[in-house]
């Protein structure tokens, strides 16, 4: 169930949003269409006509699996004057490219010739251009170049050292290569042919598009993988919450990028989502490898090898970075190159840095083996004095941020701006301590306290991190717990006063365990009350406060990767019945998507309609949310 009506296909870090007849039309906004590799748009038009004419759709496109797409086109016709042919469309996306087949099958008992032309055009477009926010970035000195090739057309765009090109091949090669009409860019131009076609006969048309991304040499598949078909029926004798991890994993596949690991090896990690996302997060792809772990323990090694790859090395302002702090984002883009936006290498995080620790130790409970945790020992460290120093512990007491007025305001998980909010709306001004960062916290004290001890075998450093875990609590008892409402506060604002919405972060408490028993528990049954829990899945503000919005981002809609950690949590303190509660709701909301949860939800109940209401922007697929079934498999083990 989704808003956006484009067809996506997706595989080996290469994605194409195409229109129901499989255009391209150079939109932007929430869910511009488009091919594209490593963070640039590589096709911004591709628009086929016969016989002069827009084809109509018999069969509008289908994904027919993740990476291909098929539609039935006729050129116009009459009852008395049907279609004298009918075109066959197959697209499919592959490691930086992009295939199109074109079948015409003749319905006459006489010859005839079909007039096939092919609009064409990139714009190389940063991603962070076609947001719907409408900012302009410059490009002084850009170029694009067009040039007819034996085979087609290359197109080829160039800023100072940085290039990148899009080649077209076409077999049979177009009979002609025109600029396009008025009213088009300088670079699109027309391919067309003209096709003979025997009585009954049919002809072909075979069409490579290889994007070849800056700075990079070109790229090749993956092994294929066994294609799986797009639909919602039930296999037989098969439950809901199986169907919804095996979707889950399949989009884990379709996620899967290449990317380097911390002694220069290639790993492959799960980036976090389509179309805004398609790279490593650090959050992101901490949580979806926890996620992962009993399942996909390799994942997990993955990820934390290129995040100690990615660890801040020094200062820098302009991208956060920070001596052992882990990456928030990476980008490739243009805009990234030059610095026009902080995203290369983005820190903006208070939370992925001791979610690292956290995974690095739950890899080494999982699997039993040391290895890892021997060979990003002194990451861990450098990871644990960032959260001593610049992450703020020893000055602030907790993990703090300030907004970053070039980047993200808000840096946890909910990093929309407004979404630390008091319960009149108004957003927390810093340096803000948000509350579940300091569960990460203590979670991430102990756990690497426990390596110290059993792998590192340095007691005396465990001890300190132990004494350090046991006072972050103790001030966190005193300092979020808000007697009346008998809730922990969203955060702290830098003044010391309780950010005092009731959010869902509080589930997160009961996950770390930095709550004790009796308030993780209150906090658990509080969480599926009406206000709080849809019947899908836990808001991320309870309804009834004044900020509360159902197709808000983060005061309101419901997301799944954040219930997956609160059903950790209830197992974590022992709420069975809230639990399944749950997990009811969650794998209900997954079988009418399909079996694949998007991103995030909208608030309604779900009394108020027949299936969960989609929010408008979601990222589908999307990497935590593909893991929360497995997430929910492991909480409903461990109760």
């Amino acid at each position: 169930m989704t808003t956006d009506t484009r067809i996506q296909l997706v595989r080996d870090a290469t994605f194409v949003r195409l229109t129901t007849d499989g255009a391209i039309t150079g939109s932007r906004g929430s869910a511009p269409d488009g091919l594209y590799v490593q963070d640039a748009r590589h096709l911004s038009r591709w628009q086929l006509t016969v016989d002069g004419t827009d084809p109509v759709a018999l069969v509008p496109a289908e994904a027919e699996t993740d990476d291909t797409a098929v539609c039935v086109l006729t050129p116009e016709g009459t009852r008395d004057h049907p279609p004298a042919y009918t075109v066959f469309r197959r697209q499919s996306v592959r490691a930086d490219t992009f295939t199109e087949h074109l079948r015409l099958v003749s319905n006459r008992p006489d010859a005839v010739s079909a007039h096939v032309e092919l609009t064409v055009d990139t714009d190389f477009a940063d991603l962070f251009e076609l947001r719907a926010d409408g900012r302009h970035y410059d490009k002084p000195g850009a170029e694009h170049e067009v040039r007819a090739t034996a085979e087609g057309l290359r197109l080829s765009y160039r800023r100072g050292d940085w290039h990148a090109d899009t080649e077209i091949v076409c077999r049979p090669a177009p009979d002609a290569v025109t600029t396009a009409r008025s009213g088009t860019r300088a670079t699109t131009r027309t391919l067309s042919w003209h096709v003979p076609l025997d009585p009954h006969g049919s002809a072909e048309l075979h069409l490579t598009v290889h994007a070849r991304p800056h700075g990079r040499p070109p790229r090749t598949a993956t092994p294929e993988q066994p294609s799986r078909q797009r639909t919602s029926a039930r296999a037989e004798g098969t439950d809901d919450l199986s169907l919804a991890c095996e979707r889950g994993l399949a989009d884990i596949d379709l996620l899967t990028i290449p990317v380097t690991g911390v002694d220069g090896e290639d790993v492959r990690v799960p980036a976090a989502g389509i179309p805004w996302f398609l790279t490593l997060f650090g959050r992101d792809s901490l949580l979806t490898s926890y996620f992962l772990l009993p399942y996909r323990p390799g994942t997990a090694a993955a990820v934390l090898s290129a995040l100690a790859a990615t660890q801040g090395e020094r200062y820098d302002a302009f991208s956060g970075e920070q001596p052992g702090r882990i990456v928030h984002e990476t980008r490739h883009g243009e805009l990234a190159q030059f610095r026009q936006v902080p995203y290369g290498r983005y820190y903006g995080a208070v939370d992925a840095t001791p979610l690292f620790l956290v995974l690095l130790h739950a890899h080494h409970e999982t699997t039993g083996d040391a290895a890892l945790a021997k060979r990003l020992e002194t990451h861990a460290r450098r990871a644990v004095d960032w959260m001593l120093t610049d992450g703020g512990l020893n000055q602030h007491g907790y993990l703090v941020y300030s907004p970053d007025p070039g980047g993200l305001v808000n840096q946890n998980w909910k990093d929309s701006a407004g979404a630390i909010c008091f319960s009149d709306g108004t957003q927390a001004e810093g340096p803000i301590a948000v509350s579940e960062a300091q569960g990460y916290a203590y979670d991430a004290l102990l756990r690497t306290a426990a390596l110290s001890e059993d792998v590192w075998r340095d007691e005396a450093y465990a001890g300190r991190l132990r004494e350090t875990a046991a006072r972050l609590r103790e001030r966190f008892a005193a300092d979020f717990w808000m007697a009346e409402a008998d809730f922990p506060a969203l955060a702290l604002d830098g003044s010391g006063r309780p950010v005092d919405a009731l959010a869902s972060d509080a589930g997160h408490l009961l996950w770390s365990g930095i709550l004790d028993l009796r308030r993780a528990q209150r906090v658990g049954r509080r969480l599926l009350e009406p206000d709080f829990f849809s019947g899908w899945a836990v808001r991320t503000l309870a309804a009834g406060q004044r900020p509360y919005h159902p197709l808000s981002y983060h005061r309101g809609s419901a997301w799944p990767h954040d219930n997956a950690v609160i059903a950790l949590g209830l197992a974590r303190q022992g709420l069975t019945e809230e639990l399944r509660t749950l997990t009811e709701g969650l794998v209900a909301a997954a079988a009418r998507h399909a079996y694949r949860l998007p991103e995030v939800l909208a608030g309604y109940d779900r009394s108020a309609t027949a299936g969960p209401v989609p929010y408008p922007h979601s990222c589908s697929p999307q990497a935590w949310a593909a893991a929360t079934p497995l997430a929910l498999r492991t909480a409903l083990a461990r109760s």
